[in-house]
């Protein structure tokens, strides 16, 4: 069964850094692009960052850029969000997802998705 394990959330403070992981299992992790969204409680889910499956092609919202890193370690089958200077309107549950070829921005493209890790960030 395919797997995606989010890890790395918690209760931080303005200003603060926080790298998210996501651990895959039961899938061949280098043939999806990989990609972050979020959810606050009563919005839509939101595109955050994305990666190709080799590495060399991201993307990000806007309201991120700059801030957010994506990247993915393909021999530990591991995705990573690092996130800087974080400001309360981050705060949401963060998911990762995997899709079959090129990135893209749209939830509905992703085939598998972790179960979220919250990330809070107060002012």
């Amino acid at each position: 069964q395919v797997q995606l394990v989010e890890s790395g959330g918690g209760l931080l403070q303005a200003w603060d850094s926080l790298r998210l992981s996501c651990a895959a299992s039961g899938l061949t992790f280098r043939s999806y692009a990989m990609g972050w969204f979020r959810q606050a409680p009563g919005k839509e889910r939101e595109f955050v960052a994305a990666i190709s499956w080799g590495g060399s092609n991201t993307d990000y919202a806007n309201s991120v850029k700059g801030r957010f890193t994506i990247s993915r370690d393909n021999a530990k089958n591991t995705a990573y969000l690092q996130m800087n200077s974080l400001k309360p309107e981050d705060t949401a549950v963060y998911y990762c997802a995997a899709k079959l070829g090129g990135i893209g921005n749209v939830p509905s493209q992703y085939y598998y998705w972790g179960q979220g890790t919250q990330v809070t960030v107060s002012s």
